[in-house]
């Protein structure tokens, strides 16, 4: 029962998250965020999450809502439920907050909390990252972590419909 509640606690909204972020910075914590749909949490995640954390002192982690999952992955996506998908994330020792968006991308959510470090695969260019232009007026940088090759949540999808 603890450890649901620890977790629990981590699932915040934009205007909890707000004033929780606004706290941890006047207490001159370094803010990092990240985003994903996180469908079908697997290792290439747990691996990417744990250097995102290393960026900082609180990682924030962006949840696509189901509604956006299908509208960038495609209507068979998600195939985890965004509630159980924000949980799971929140679970993870290296996930300080984790909050759900229902936009395409988590522009809104930056904008809002303005992270000192806005960290995505190093499969984006940092050009590209949304964001980015955002966090670095405020003084913030971008960061790109290098993904495991390989490793999916599609490439995993794919996997398991060929042994079926």
């Amino acid at each position: 029962m603890q450890t649901s509640r620890l977790f629990e606690n981590k699932v915040r909204s934009l205007s909890g998250l707000k004033n929780t972020i606004a706290r941890l910075k006047a207490g001159g914590k370094r803010i990092v965020f990240t985003n994903g749909c996180f469908d079908i949490l697997h290792y290439g995640h747990i691996q990417y999450l744990q250097e995102a954390a290393k960026k900082g002192d609180i990682l924030i982690v962006a949840v696509n809502s189901d509604s956006s999952v299908r509208r960038i992955k495609g209507k068979k996506r998600p195939i985890i439920k965004e509630a159980e998908r924000l949980r799971t994330v929140a679970a993870l020792e290296s996930v300080d907050y984790a909050v759900l968006f229902k936009e395409d991308t988590p522009l809104k959510l930056i904008k809002s909390l303005k992270p000192d470090v806005l960290v995505k695969g190093a499969d984006w260019k940092k050009g590209d990252i949304v964001g980015g232009d955002i966090v670095t007026a405020c003084g913030g940088r971008v960061s790109t972590i290098k993904v495991t090759k390989g490793r999916s949540t599609s490439n995993l999808i794919k996997k398991i419909a060929k042994r079926f």
